[in-house]
């Protein structure tokens, strides 16, 4: 398994739809998009924002029943993707043990959002379905100052044929 992080909820044009990002905490740092539903957006977007509702929405109900049930989220692992659908396990400890129950890898996450606990993705999805990361653009301001650089070093006589 590998351990993952949200990088965010991304808006694909034209389409608008959202787009869940995740990304390897570690080692290559290949990205996993999910494509999810608007409400699921959301609660992830309130998550990450720390946004709390007054009364509770859906996943902070489920928290609430983890909670009161005297049980803890351990982890939420995103196992596999089968014909373009993406399959999540929330594994809570309960005091009997441990349960692992199925859902969508967005209600995992905004839930795993809700109370710190890890994202992880399998290593065979991400091998089947991983984007490998992109660079990081130069910092705009890096440019500038190693063109300002440049300019001051050069002379006219640096021209001359």
């Amino acid at each position: 398994m590998l351990e993952m992080e949200v990088d965010g909820v991304k808006i694909e044009l034209p389409t608008e739809t959202p787009v869940l990002v995740l990304r390897e905490v570690e080692g290559a740092r290949r990205t996993l998009p999910i494509y999810i539903g608007n409400s699921e957006a959301s609660a992830i977007q309130f998550a990450l924002e720390g946004i709390v509702s007054e009364r509770p929405l859906t996943h902070d109900l489920l928290v609430n029943v983890i909670n009161d049930l005297g049980a803890e989220l351990l982890k939420i692992v995103i196992t596999e993707a089968r014909e373009h659908t993406y399959y999540a396990e929330l594994h809570i400890q309960l005091p009997t043990g441990v349960c692992v129950v199925s859902c969508r890898p967005s209600d995992a996450v905004a839930i795993s959002l809700r109370v710190g606990a890890p994202i992880y993705a399998s290593d065979e999805l991400m091998d089947s379905v991983g984007v490998a990361a992109v660079l990081e653009p130069p910092d705009e301001e890096e440019i500038l100052d190693d063109f300002r650089q440049f300019i001051d070093s050069i002379n006219p006589e640096d021209f001359q044929s």
